[in-house]
């Protein structure tokens, strides 16, 4: 079997050989960026499976490369990692709205990093076994309709450029209509137990998919105090 190829884009030049070497132990293969230049250039050459970002990189910054990267057909599904030594939440809001997946803040132990990254590439492989195992798309009300096969949503037949983390979501709403998910059981569900997101955080990814959605958007409803769900019809 293939190594997965991770990409450490870090300046920081002791942090980025901390997360290499204990990557590499784990028999991942690394490749490091110094800055968001280099980073995108790297990616650009194909076959990363997750990236490592620091949000505060000289030029572009860590959320300019986000995004770039995001908005680039083929890191759309290739999970995001950010680094980050401000805490605020604000600061992790604006992360996780430029696309990316999760979130660590400095200091970090290595060994969370790296169950971290782990977590991640098993839900993507999880995914694209269940896409190779499933041919059927699942149509939903107001022209919406999911393509497991190619991590894709449309609505009107006009694909939908969503996150990896917003098709998540949307796909466990959706598969279980009318039942109420709360904020900590949709963390639990797209990135596994134990991660510290706020609310305010599940909040901002709801509403960049409500967006996206446009008026279908509508379909996913807020349960006061509790959580969100997928009404089963249009009505």
């Amino acid at each position: 079997m293939d190594k997965q190829t991770i990409l450490v884009v870090e300046d920081e030049e002791d942090i980025q050989q901390l997360v290499s070497f204990h990557l590499l132990k784990e028999n991942f293969h690394v490749v490091c960026a110094d800055d968001g230049n280099e980073c995108l250039e790297k990616f650009s050459k194909g076959n990363i499976d997750l990236i490592i970002l620091d949000i505060m990189l000289p030029g572009k910054s860590g959320l300019e490369v986000c995004k770039a990267i995001k908005n680039d057909p083929r890191g759309k599904h290739v999970p995001i990692i950010m680094l980050t030594a401000r805490s605020e939440e604000e600061d992790i809001i604006e992360g996780l709205e430029t696309g990316a997946d999760d979130y660590i803040t400095k200091p970090f132990s290595p060994k969370v990093l790296v169950a971290r990254v782990k977590a991640h590439l098993r839900r993507k492989k999880e995914l694209e076994d269940h896409s190779r195992q499933s041919s059927s798309k699942i149509s939903l009300p107001m022209g919406l309709e999911i393509n497991p096969d190619l991590f894709q949503v449309t609505l009107d037949g006009k694909e939908l450029d969503l996150t990896i983390s917003e098709f998540n979501i949307l796909k466990l709403l959706a598969l279980r209509p009318d039942r109420v998910f709360s904020r900590q059981q949709i963390i639990d569900a797209i990135r596994g137990d134990g991660y510290e997101v706020t609310a305010r955080a599940v909040d901002v990814q709801i509403h960049g998919l409500r967006k996206k959605l446009g008026p279908a958007g509508a379909l996913i409803e807020t349960v006061r105090g509790v959580g969100y769900r997928f009404k089963a019809e249009d009505s």
